[in-house]
């Protein structure tokens, strides 16, 4: 199933799922919920952190935490 840290730059998708426990809060409360769509911005070097667009607010996130959050790519 891809996430978020498998968007390549300028994709877009919807927030599946992911687990509760493994997500940082203040992602969740800046919007990281499931049914809201995320588009990654872009790469910092060496490809972590991410930079990604989540409903209008830019957040940037770990790879590791990236690779938790399912999405279903939209074109």
């Amino acid at each position: 199933m891809p996430t978020i840290a498998t968007l390549k730059q300028g994709e877009k998708g919807i927030i599946k799922e992911f687990d509760i426990d493994i997500i940082p809060l203040k992602l969740i409360e800046m919007g990281c919920l499931p049914g809201n769509h995320v588009e990654m911005v872009q790469f910092a070097p060496f490809n972590d952190p991410l930079y990604i667009n989540i409903n209008d607010s830019y957040v940037a996130i770990r790879k590791e935490t990236a690779e938790q959050i399912s999405i279903k790519i939209i074109e």
